[in-house]
């Protein structure tokens, strides 16, 4: 069994007393649950600030969620690899034959339980469109996608709804739209709501 930050025996049940303290002190609420299921891909957003990761930190610690994330190959060579891999890094690997897609669904596939969380923005600064690789991961695995948010206006952070991929993926963005319309980030002026890029509708 591979231990990670979120799961370690002694350390485990440290951070999440810590991250409950964090939320606690700086006057954050917790709002609705993951969804009882074994595999699912959880989108984070939105993400305009460097204080998004403490908070989505003590969201996961909290709800006791073994969160996972992807990265390139090249970050989990030594001497780091192993500290990237216990805070739940899981390598990627780039080619023409193996795209991060694939990989990841195939991951899933050998997996009884996993959790995958990806931000669609990518990035701290306004973009035009979310990447939509977290909706074909889900759409390929045959797993449910749930949204966790970040709420500067209420001060809230939690899990929303649960959307199970149709493969209408215009249809299935408005919904994850409509739910993130309400969500107010740290600075609105950076923040991007879910599109789709103009005329592409499937990123690897």
């Amino acid at each position: 069994m591979r231990y990670t930050l979120f799961d370690t025996p002694v350390i485990s049940p440290l951070m999440r007393g810590l991250a409950f303290s964090f939320l606690k002190i700086f006057g954050w609420r917790l709002e609705g649950r993951l969804p009882d299921v074994d595999k699912l891909v959880v989108i984070a957003a939105p993400h305009t600030s460097n204080w998004d990761l403490p908070v989505l930190l003590s969201l996961a610690f909290a709800l006791r969620a073994k969160a996972c994330w992807l990265g390139k190959h090249s970050l989990f060579r030594r001497p780091l690899g192993f500290l990237f891999r216990w805070m739940g890094g899981i390598p990627v690997y780039r080619s023409a034959s193996q795209n991060m897609v694939a990989q990841s669904v195939e991951m899933f596939r050998n997996s009884e339980k996993l959790i995958l969380t990806i931000p669609p923005e990518g990035t701290r600064s306004k973009v035009s469109h979310w990447k939509t690789g977290f909706y074909y991961i889900a759409l390929g695995a045959e797993i449910p996608i749930a949204m966790a948010f970040i709420d500067y206006k209420r001060k809230a952070t939690g899990v929303g709804p649960t959307l199970y991929p149709t493969g209408d993926i215009e249809a299935d963005m408005e919904v994850i739209r409509n739910f993130y319309a309400n969500v107010t980030a740290k600075y609105p002026d950076k923040a991007s709501l879910p599109a789709l890029a103009p005329n592409q509708y499937r990123e690897r």
